[in-house]
C-alpha cells in the first residue's frame, strides 16, 4: 500500500515550511527539517505538498494515520444510520 503522504527522505522539495508541536514555525531548508524532526525522535511529514514552499508537520506518522482511520470510521458511522421502515397494509389491518 502506497502511503498518501511522502514522509522524511521522500520530500522531494529542496525548502519546507515547518509546522508542529514544540516547533517554531518557519520555512528552512529540507537538511534542517529532518535534522529537527530525527532531534524530537518524530517524523517530518508533507501535509501540503501543493503549497509554495510546501508545508511538512513534525509529528509521529502512525499515530496520525491512526487518528485520521478513526475519524473516518466516525464520519461513516455517522451515515450509516439511516433505516427505512416498512408497514404491509392488508384488507383486515385494524
Amino acid at each position: 500500500m502506497e502511503n498518501p503522504h511522502r514522509i522524511n527522505k521522500y520530500i522531494s522539495a529542496p525548502v519546507v515550511r515547518v509546522v508542529g508541536e514544540n516547533v517554531e514555525p518557519g520555512i528552512m531548508n529540507l537538511r534542517d527539517a529532518l535534522a529537527l524532526s530525527e532531534e524530537q525522535g518524530l517524523d517530518l511529514v508533507e501535509i501540503s505538498p501543493n503549497a509554495n514552499p510546501p508545508v511538512c508537520k513534525i509529528i509521529d506518522y502512525k499515530k496520525f494515520l491512526y487518528e485520521q482511520k478513526k475519524k473516518q470510521k466516525e464520519i461513516k458511522a455517522k451515515t450509516a444510520k439511516v433505516v427505512v421502515k416498512e408497514i404491509r397494509m392488508g384488507p383486515n389491518t385494524d
